[in-house]
C-alpha cells in the first residue's frame, strides 16, 4: 500500500498536480517538507532577532523606520511558515519555546563555522554570524536575501500548494528588503570613505553566501525534485546567484573574492534563508 501510495503521489507531481493537504502526502513527502518548511520558518525568527539592535542604531529616523519595517517582515514571514507547518501536525509552539534561546545566540565575528549548525535548531548556518555595523546589515541583506530569493524561486514552483500561495508575499516582501540592500551598497561605495569597508563586507558576506547552497548533486536534492521541493540542482541556484551579485557589484566599482569551495565542508542540503 505504501509503495502504491509513493506511486500514485509521484505520478501526480509528475502530472503537475499540487498537493493541499496531509491526507494527500505519504510519510517521505511530508518529513521533506515539513524539514524544509522548518529551515525557513527558524531561520526567518533568527534573523529578524538579529536585525533588532537596529532598530536604535540605524543612521537616521527614515533608516530606523524600514529596519522596523524588515524586522516586522521577517517575524510576519516565520509566522506564516509556522502556520504552515500546523497545519501539517507540528507542535510549533513547543519547537519555538525549545529554541527562542538559541535563536537570538551568535558567534563572534571572526569566527570560522564553515557550514555547521552549532544548535538544535534549523536556521540557515549563515544566522549565527553577528551584523555588529550599518555595512553588515547592508551587504547581509544585498547577499543573504538575494541568496534567499533564488531559492524561493523553487518555491513558488513546487509541489505543495499551500506553500506556493503564501511564499509570494514573501518573495514580494524579500524583493524589497533586496533593493534597501543595493541601495545602501551604491552609496557606501561610491563614496571614498566608506568603499575601502565596502569591499571589506562584501567579501566577507559574499563568501558566506556561497557556502549556503549546499554540494552540487547531492542525494538530498535529487529526492527534493523528485517530488518538486526544489526544482534545481544546488551548484545551479549557487551560480545563478554569483552571477547576478558580480553583475551588480561590479556597477559599483566592487569586486567579488575568490570563493573556493570546500566540498567536504558544505551541506548536503541548500539551506532555505529567508
Amino acid at each position: 500500500m505504501t509503495e502504491r501510495n509513493e506511486t500514485k503521489l509521484l505520478a501526480r507531481i509528475q502530472a503537475g498536480e499540487r498537493i493541499e493537504s496531509p491526507e494527500e502526502m505519504t510519510d517521505d513527502y511530508r518529513q521533506n517538507l515539513v524539514h524544509l518548511m522548518t529551515m525557513q520558518a527558524d531561520s526567518e525568527l533568527a534573523g529578524g532577532y538579529g536585525y533588532v539592535p537596529w532598530i536604535t542604531k540605524a543612521p537616521g529616523v527614515e533608516e530606523k523606520h524600514v529596519v522596523a519595517q524588515i524586522v516586522k517582515d521577517e517575524l510576519r514571514h516565520a509566522t506564516v511558515m509556522y502556520g504552515l507547518l500546523a497545519d501539517l501536525g507540528v507542535d510549533v509552539e513547543a519547537h519555538v519555546r525549545a529554541h527562542d534561546e538559541a535563536f537570538t545566540m551568535r558567534v563572534e565575528d571572526d569566527a570560522d563555522i564553515g557550514t555547521a549548525r552549532i544548535t538544535a535548531d534549523k536556521r540557515v548556518n549563515i544566522f549565527y554570524y553577528p551584523i555588529d555595523t550599518w555595512a553588515d546589515f547592508v551587504f547581509f541583506n544585498f547577499c543573504m536575501d538575494r541568496g534567499a530569493g533564488h531559492q524561493l524561486e523553487d518555491v513558488r514552483a513546487c509541489s505543495y500548494g499551500p506553500w506556493v500561495r503564501a511564499i509570494e508575499g514573501i518573495f514580494k516582501e524579500e524583493k524589497f528588503h533586496i533593493r534597501h540592500g543595493e541601495f545602501w551598497v551604491k552609496r557606501l561605495a561610491e563614496d571614498p570613505k566608506t568603499h575601502g569597508e565596502a569591499q571589506a563586507t562584501l567579501h566577507k558576506w559574499y563568501i558566506r553566501t556561497m557556502n549556503i547552497f549546499g554540494r552540487p548533486g547531492s542525494a538530498k536534492n535529487v529526492l527534493y525534485r523528485k517530488y518538486r521541493l526544489k526544482l534545481r540542482d544546488n551548484d545551479e541556484v549557487r551560480q545563478t546567484f554569483a552571477r547576478e551579485v558580480a553583475e551588480k557589484a561590479g556597477a559599483v566599482g566592487l569586486t567579488l573574492p575568490e570563493w573556493i569551495p570546500q566540498w567536504d565542508r558544505l551541506p548536503e542540503e541548500a539551506q532555505i534563508p529567508g
